[in-house]
């Protein structure tokens, strides 16, 4: 076999994702993935692909001993690779929920975060922190479809807090009523005496004086 064929033969090595790990969402296998390509040598890390939910590592012959390196990372990564924290993105698509519903339920201690972590942006010196959460604990709202009760909740608690709105307009409307009312009774009361009927009369008579 000619010496630049031999070369080209790849060396290739495949892991498979448990639905444990990915939990069904292909966001949360991408993401995986990116754990594992920060975890390889930078010279590896575009080696590593995502096929459906294979990881699958691939490079020519002639890097043997990089290949094996690399290989010998992600067996170790895959051990633990379940219980990975799971970031914003993925348990949106997990639970498939909104940005506004996880920070919602985030802020109101219904999604316990698992703490925070802070990660530079590519190509940029800006730094973003973020919630990230436990997987076991994102498994257990999955299951128990917590998602489903809490916008029941929240559905209902927007409905009282309508009614209580408009209880309010409805009493404020109601109070100027009776403000006005009273202002134009008290306005009428106090017309000036050369109004009030017979009074020239009871002047001319000199009573007053």
């Amino acid at each position: 076999m000619p010496k630049h064929e031999k070369n080209d033969v790849e060396l290739i090595r495949s892991w498979t994702l448990s639905t444990a790990a990915t939990m069904g969402s292909a966001v949360r296998a991408k993401g995986i993935l990116q754990e594992l390509q920060s975890r390889v040598p930078a010279t590896s890390k575009k080696s590593l692909a995502l096929d459906g939910s294979h990881i699958i590592l691939a490079m020519p012959a002639s890097e043997k001993a990089i290949f094996s390196a690399a290989a010998a990372v992600i067996v170790r990564a895959m051990e633990d690779v379940e219980t990975l924290p799971v970031i914003p993105r993925e348990i949106q698509d997990i639970l498939t929920i909104k940005v506004g519903e996880r920070h919602r339920w985030l802020a109101d201690g219904r999604l316990p975060s698992a703490g925070t972590r802070t990660v530079r942006l590519n190509g940029r010196a800006r730094r973003i922190t973020f919630h990230i959460f436990d997987p076991k604990v994102v498994e257990d709202l999955l299951d128990r479809g917590a998602v489903d009760e809490w916008r029941e909740e929240d559905a209902a608690a927007k409905a009282e807090n309508r009614r209580k709105a408009a209880y309010k307009a409805k009493l404020t409307r109601s109070l100027k009523k009776a403000a006005k009312t009273k202002k134009a009774s008290e306005e009428k009361s106090d017309e000036p005496a050369s109004k009030l009927r017979g009074w020239e009369e009871f002047d001319i008579d000199g009573l007053l004086r």
